[in-house]
């Protein structure tokens, strides 16, 4: 009997031991567990982070220096869509805001705030040249001028128009002609010519609409005006 209850004993301690054994590799497990899920999952929040793309103003390229505004845009599609301006993030001019049409587009931009000081639109195809030429020798000094063409930007333009947005600081105004895409940024009381302006040419050989000729794109950096 004594004999019988020591062999009760050791076998009770052999799988006291055996049990207390697998609990610790149990939790050992569960721990290893979770610290490897915290660290696949923090991974996987830091590649997510790494992959989200960065957001720009305008959706530019690049971010713009301190001290300059970004902008962005677009000229007409043929005579179907309008061109589109965006300032700073915002948009200030496009179908979709009601504030386009056929002619040259322009936008009055605040050169020292960039506020948003006037927006309007000439038609060179069935209208006047007149009261482009007006609304040109108004603007006042240090502002900056976006234009951009939509349908037909050229058939009025006369000698003074081209001269004064010449002024402005565009090099192209002299050569747009019929059904051309032109945008264009420059400003009131500028010293040399702008290098924000694109241009491309009606031609049939080169069209990528029937009769017109491609979308033109631009976006950059304008500098803000010192006081």
């Amino acid at each position: 009997m004594v004999r019988a209850g020591g062999i009760l004993k050791f076998a009770a301690l052999i799988f006291a031991f055996l049990l207390a054994v697998f609990l610790a590799f149990q939790l050992l497990e569960i721990n290893v567990d979770f610290k490897l899920s915290n660290v696949i999952s923090r991974s996987m929040l830091v590649n997510e982070a790494s992959l989200k793309p960065v957001k720009y103003k305008c959706g530019l390229s690049k971010s713009c220096p301190s001290g300059h505004f970004a902008f962005k845009m677009a000229s007409g599609a043929a005579s179907v869509v309008g061109p589109r301006f965006c300032l700073e993030d915002k948009l200030i001019m496009s179908g979709v805001k009601n504030n386009v049409g056929r002619g040259i587009n322009i936008a009055l931009i605040n050169g020292v705030t960039g506020e948003l000081l006037k927006t309007d639109n000439f038609d060179m195809w069935a209208g006047d040249v007149a009261p482009f030429i007006k609304f040109l020798k108004e603007i006042e000094e240090g502002t900056v001028v976006m234009m951009a063409s939509f349908d037909d930007p050229a058939t009025k333009l006369n000698d003074e128009a081209r001269k004064l947005v010449a002024e402005l600081g565009s090099t192209a105004v002299n050569n747009l002609g019929f059904r051309d895409n032109w945008v264009f940024v420059g400003g009131k009381g500028i010293k040399t010519k702008s290098p924000f302006e694109q241009h491309i040419k009606n031609s049939p050989d080169t069209n990528k609409f029937e009769g017109w000729p491609e979308v033109l794109e631009m976006e950059g950096c304008v500098p803000q005006r010192q006081i």
